[in-house]
């Protein structure tokens, strides 16, 4: 697949960061570990992951602004593009040697998602997106699952952390899903979760209380493979709101519907 001058920038910005995870993910219990919040755990590697794409990307496009988790906000001299970047989405696992973790770099220009990168370096997975380029995992272009019934789909979600999210929604979300599906998978990377609906492993998805750079990539992952994305209405509010629906067109209506019906009693 030929890749834009920005996707290169992105690519190899992603791939110096992966080395860095790689090499820390060996030594995983060497790392010195900092509490931010309730299951929600800052690693030297996640710093210097952060460090090594801030650098890069600031290098390949002088003048775009940032949204990170780490650094929040930075203000660009260039207000109509901006990177949205997780530099290790999947923290708990990597740290406890699990290797199901990525990171997740989406280019947004005039408030639209244009270029997403997603990369799993225990894997080596890379996950690329160009708006009406695409979707590819390294060379290989991708397309989201052709199944239509609910009955047939694996259907990945995410599970609040102690502190964040609401734990009563969720149970009453996951009695109603599971209840019509053939299974539910909880991945820990809401980016990999998003990129693996793009690649048809999971036929759809979703989670509430996210953060931009948990989804950003992933949404444009998903739309370029064929596939749908909303906030768990129905709209479009997925990078405010904190909530993500995704699958097939059929499959996506279908979970959204199943997750707003009321629960009864069995």
């Amino acid at each position: 697949m030929a890749r834009s001058a920005i996707l290169n920038v992105m690519v190899q910005a992603a791939m110096k960061a992966g080395r860095s995870l790689a090499r820390d993910f060996g030594e995983v219990q060497n790392l010195q570990v900092s509490l931010k919040g309730p299951g929600d755990y800052v690693s030297q590697a996640d710093r210097k992951a952060e460090d090594i794409l801030f650098a890069e990307l600031s290098k390949g496009r002088a003048g775009y602004g940032f949204l990170m988790e780490e650094r929040g906000v930075v203000e660009g001299e260039d207000d109509q593009h901006r990177w949205i970047v997780d530099p290790l989405d999947g923290t708990t696992n990597f740290l406890h040697g699990i290797p199901v973790f990525s990171i997740s770099i989406a280019l947004e220009r005039q408030g639209q998602i244009v270029a997403a990168v997603v990369y799993n370096p225990a894997m080596d997975e890379l996950y690329t997106a160009e708006r009406g380029g695409g979707a590819f995992l390294n060379d290989r272009r991708l397309r989201v699952s052709g199944r239509t019934k609910l009955v047939d789909a694996v259907i990945g979600c995410g599970v609040p952390h102690l502190g964040r999210g609401h734990h009563g929604n969720f149970l009453l979300e996951l009695r109603n899903v599971m209840g019509e599906v053939a299974g539910i998978r909880r991945l820990g990377s809401a980016a990999l979760d998003l990129a693996y609906v793009a690649a048809g492993r999971m036929d759809g998805f979703w989670e509430t209380a996210l953060s931009p750079w948990d989804v950003a990539a992933g949404i444009l992952l998903v739309r370029e493979a064929g596939g749908f994305v909303s906030d768990d209405k129905g709209g479009q509010d997925m990078l405010d709101g904190g909530s993500i629906v995704a699958g097939n067109e059929t499959i996506h209506r279908a979970l959204i519907k199943t997750l707003k019906r009321p629960v009864t009693p069995r």
